[in-house]
């Protein structure tokens, strides 16, 4: 049975300031002579009962602590589980995390040792770690995934600015239906991705579909300071969600 151990334990205390200050000599000590700390699982420090493991530590947010890379491969070698779950609401894998983190370093030591980048278990849908990449804007990552052979669905491509796949998705048989249309089309321009836009949009995409976070595709664009594209958007008749629609109030 996998041991469960409260981050205010001094073991546990020691390691987690190892894995945040890139000490991996000292972290590498702690594993040799505490042979179980790989695969602990820490608690104590999040509500609920959730619990995570060093893995996890060493991807959690806002990422990049220092000597990342040799981190995990200090854990993996001493016996950490590469694809192991977070416990609580949802159930990521540290590849989850490293991808919400625009974390490239780690993310590669992560698919080096073995991570599985179709893992279920994110924030966004029960999805895959490209997806969390994705929705949170982590554009390093998505990238990154998919040139290691991540398989984006549409949306993600979208957002990825991948015309070429988000064409042979949308001429599949049988094509996508309307609603994923429109929700691609929010994504790129989520992403900034004017000629992707442009092409969904002529496919029928819904140009003021309030989506996620309660945006419409401007605010989307907005927020993520595509300033070019915002106006593009603008010619085209889009709103801002913030805007009174024609004929309200």
């Amino acid at each position: 049975m996998t041991q469960v151990i409260d981050t205010g334990d001094p073991l546990a205390a020691a390691a987690v300031q190892a894995v945040h200050e890139g000490e991996v000599d000292r972290l590498r000590r702690l594993l040799a002579e505490h042979l179980h700390l790989a695969t602990v699982r820490l608690g104590g420090d999040r509500p609920h009962g959730n619990t995570r493991t060093l893995l996890h530590v060493a991807t959690d947010w806002p990422g990049h602590f220092p000597n990342g890379a040799d981190t995990v491969a200090a854990l993996v070698q001493a016996g950490a589980d590469v694809n192991a779950r977070f416990v609580g609401g949802h159930a990521e894998t540290p590849l989850h995390w490293a991808a919400s983190s625009d974390d490239v370093a780690v993310l590669d030591a992560l698919l080096d040792a073995g991570a599985d980048s179709e893992a279920d278990g994110g924030v966004i849908g029960n999805s895959t770690p490209l997806a969390d990449a994705v929705a949170f804007g982590q554009w390093n990552t998505a990238r990154r995934l998919v040139e290691r052979g991540a398989q984006p669905k549409l949306w993600q491509a979208a957002g990825l600015g991948l015309t070429d796949l988000v064409h042979a998705l949308c001429t599949a048989d049988p094509p996508p239906p309307a609603e994923e249309i429109t929700s691609a089309f929010w994504l790129a321009r989520h992403g900034g991705q004017r000629a992707t836009a442009a092409y969904l949009l002529d496919l029928g995409a819904d140009l003021n579909w309030i989506g996620y976070d309660q945006f419409t595709s401007l605010d989307a664009a907005r927020r993520s300071d595509a300033h070019e594209l915002a106006e593009w958007l603008t010619r085209h008749g889009a709103r801002s969600v913030h805007e009174p629609h024609p004929g309200g109030s």
